[in-house]
């Protein structure tokens, strides 16, 4: 974070700080604008080191040396802190895969009980004889009784015709009493904890993330569509107007932020994903990579590191 004065303060800096003082280097930090301009500038050789939240990749370490991973953790979500919209809700989850599945399989036992009526009863009950005729008579006998609105009508009459009415007619009730109680759990959970829960959900939902970046990177590869933003403040803003439903970012700096500026409207589910390592980039083959790296080592395995984390992020 930087100050009004031109000074910089966060862990990053901390621990940079701390391992120069420790090495007795001369430095100057310079701003980039992305992680993208840090790692740039780093294969350039403009910069000696690169330390920030810059996620360890594959397709980075093509380009720069990195130094032992001083923080592990995660992509988090933010979502609006109220719940979602009733209607939203309900149309989200008719729409749903699992819905089309449910209803589909009610449709599948009556279409099966239909034909095994209508070829126990055909010889024997004028109401189920004929062929066409016959599975009409079929598929309302079966649909009704389902819904237990006029079992009674249009009986079977042979033994096996009512053994199977008898089976179906409990097997329905309790199929729709479990179809019922699904789509109201869901409403209920959905209407308390809102329309993102977990990375399961992001499939169904509009998620925004910061252009470039290793979230983007790996919603892509789970074939997630996502839409970008300049930063993450840019990306905090539209959640909060609507435009979005979520918004993946680096989980402690997604916390961070929403603290800061969105505690009111947002907040950062508890689930954290696809990990990540932080750590600081050299240009390729550097000879300052491995004296950082011990001294890095030794103060996250120190006290003061835990007081760090605890200080800026309320811990890990």
């Amino acid at each position: 974070m930087k100050a009004a004065d031109g000074t910089w303060r966060g862990i990053s800096i901390d621990l940079w700080q701390r391992a120069a003082t420790s090495l007795h280097l001369s430095y100057r930090f310079a701003e980039a604008s992305t992680v993208d301009d840090l790692i740039k500038g780093t294969t350039e050789g403009r910069f000696d080191a690169a330390i920030a939240a810059i996620t360890v990749t594959a397709s980075r370490d093509r380009n720069v040396d990195f130094g032992q991973p001083y923080f592990s953790t995660g992509l988090g979500v933010a979502v609006p802190a109220n719940s979602a919209s009733p209607w939203e809700s309900i149309r989200r989850i008719f729409f749903s895969f699992g819905f089309v599945q449910a209803v589909a399989a009610l449709v599948g036992m009556s279409v099966l009980v239909e034909l095994l009526i209508w070829l126990f009863e055909r010889r024997h009950n004028e109401h189920f004889g004929g062929g066409t005729k016959g599975l009409g008579s079929g598929v309302w006998w079966s649909t009704t009784t389902m819904t237990q609105k006029g079992s009674a009508q249009r009986a079977p009459t042979t033994l096996p015709g009512r053994l199977l009415a008898i089976a179906w007619m409990v097997a329905s009730v309790i199929a729709i009493a479990v179809f019922t109680a699904g789509i109201t759990s869901s409403l209920t959970k959905r209407e308390i904890q809102g329309l993102v829960q977990n990375e399961s959900d992001l499939t169904s939902v509009r998620v925004g993330v910061v252009a470039a970046s290793a979230a983007q990177d790996y919603l892509a590869r789970q074939r997630i569509r996502t839409y970008g933003y300049a930063n993450a403040n840019e990306g905090l803003r539209a959640l909060q107007a609507g435009r979005i439903d979520a918004l993946v970012y680096d989980r402690p700096l997604l916390k961070w932020l929403v603290l800061q500026g969105f505690s009111s409207s947002l907040r950062v589910l508890d689930a954290t994903f696809a990990e990540q390592n932080y750590a600081i980039a050299f240009p390729k083959g550097s000879a300052l990579r491995e004296k950082v790296d011990a001294v890095v080592l030794d103060n996250i395995e120190s006290e003061w590191w835990g007081e760090a984390l605890f200080r800026y992020l309320g811990g890990r």
